[in-house]
């Protein structure tokens, strides 16, 4: 008899997976992300109808799909019944058992600590008595657990000692070869920290993961202490997944010509180029600003953009510009304003603009014969564990707000490896400066000159 077949649906630009699991006839779906299409495609593919969609929790960082999954599909929208939510669901709670198809037995386990109302779902084949694994959700995560902090500092002391509690319950009802499947740690903020294992066990978590190599006031202090900023955009999460979002409208916004782009751009809108840096650096509308899409788009301008701005997509190509629509309505951001195609040439009244880009090694050079302003735009806690001596901290969630707090003057801006500097440097540049974008890795900066401080220096 053939095994069940888990098929993890990867998200890795917000660090999550969803899961399609079957039998060859029936499936479940276990948080689904907005973009319901995705999962419809894999059910063709593998020829399966779907009968379940479960939700571990309402979720922090990105915009369901559930909700218009069961909808489109006819199947039982599986919630915690302790949720408070406006649609009808399936409610279920802690011990509850759900057959799907002939095959499948699903044990819903409460593990709060991510959320008060978290789920895990332990799947069992029943026809061969094998323990398959648990969908742990924000719970027990590949080296870590989900953060426990998101539903605000009241909270954190008590979510942190269910968490530590949670996963020991979970090591202690399954055998250590079930596997274990989390929606968050791919890259997630949702995760308190981050690991590069692929797959993992019970057992395995066993061995190595702190919350269950550590006693509970250790994994308490050390997780406590490592927790950094997390994306502003959490906080609309949770209350459009409790009121049922539906699908999204993946159709194209309107098309904007250089002159109505430009009256946008003076009303106070974000014009996003969605260009990588290189390109963004060699010419670029004036005011707009680099969010490419080779990096972390969606987490970025969600966390950046005062929640409600109307934001218009610049792309090379439709292609582009419909992948950042995709990557958008996963965190709520449902309509751009408008779009527009091609290059620079034809998005700017008048001439495109430029900046500058450069090495720590040109940076270590520079220093030597002129005072130049160096802006970190990393995160405070990667600052304060490294940085270059003199440099000026401001985190790049916070600059927007913080531009005038910039000193006049040359300004090289760096992150830990280009991406976000660029973001940084766009924004400088929309306020008349006239940035130099460091794109290279944090890494060299030590062995090119650049003197650090700092514990990890």
């Amino acid at each position: 008899m053939s095994a069940l077949t888990v098929v993890p649906v990867e998200t890795p630009t917000l660090g999550d997976r969803s899961y399609l699991v079957h039998d060859g006839e029936v499936a479940f779906v276990v948080d689904p992300q907005r973009d319901i299409d995705r999962v419809l495609a894999l059910l063709a593919e593998h020829d399966v109808r779907l009968t379940h969609v479960l939700e571990t929790h309402l979720h922090n960082d990105y915009v369901t799909g559930g909700f218009a999954l069961a909808e489109a599909t006819g199947a039982a929208y599986l919630v915690n019944g302790a949720d408070d939510v406006t649609f009808d669901r399936t409610p279920v709670t802690d011990g509850e058992k759900v057959e799907v198809g002939d095959r499948m037995l699903l044990t819903a386990l409460a593990t709060p600590g991510h959320t008060y109302t978290h789920l895990s779902f332990a799947l069992r084949d029943s026809a061969t008595g094998t323990d398959v694994g648990v969908f742990s959700g924000g719970s027990l995560l590949f080296g870590a657990t989900g953060r426990p902090d998101l539903l605000g500092h009241d909270h954190t002391d008590a979510l942190v000692h269910h968490q530590h509690a949670s996963a020991h319950r979970l090591a202690a009802l399954l055998p250590d070869d079930a596997a274990v499947f989390p929606t968050h740690g791919f890259g997630s903020f949702c995760s308190a920290t981050q690991s590069d294992a692929t797959s993992s066990t019970i057992g395995r978590e066993r061995r190595t993961n702190p919350v269950l190599t550590q006693d509970e006031e250790t994994y308490v202090r050390d997780l406590l202490a490592g927790l950094g900023a997390w994306p502003a955009y959490y906080a609309h999460m949770a209350p459009a997944n409790a009121a049922g979002p539906a699908a999204p409208d993946l159709s194209p916004p309107e098309r904007a010509d250089a002159t109505e782009l430009r009256r946008r751009l003076e009303a106070g809108e974000w014009v996003v180029d969605l260009r990588d840096r290189t390109a963004f650096a060699a010419g670029h509308a004036p005011g707009t600003l680099n969010f490419g899409l080779d990096g972390g788009f969606a987490t970025y301008l969600g966390w950046l953009i005062p929640w409600g701005t109307p934001v218009t997509l610049l792309g090379s190509t439709a292609d582009d510009v419909a992948e950042a629509q995709r990557e958008l309505v996963r965190i709520g951001i449902d309509r751009p304003a408008a779009h527009a195609t091609g290059s620079p040439a034809d998005w700017t009244v008048g001439e495109p603009t430029g900046f500058a880009t450069a090495t720590f090694a040109d940076l270590a050079q520079v220093r030597h014969h002129r005072d130049v302003v160096v802006l970190d735009v990393r995160r405070t806690e990667e600052h304060d564990a490294a940085a270059i001596q003199g440099a000026l901290n401001v985190p790049l969630h916070e600059l927007w707000a913080r531009l005038d707090e910039v000193p006049t003057g040359e300004v090289w801006v760096h992150c830990a490896g280009g991406y976000r500097a660029s973001i940084a440097a766009s924004m400088l540049d929309a306020r008349g400066r006239r940035p130099v974008a460091i794109d290279d890795s944090f890494a060299h900066a030590e062995a090119v000159g650049l003197h650090l401080v700092g514990p990890s220096a």
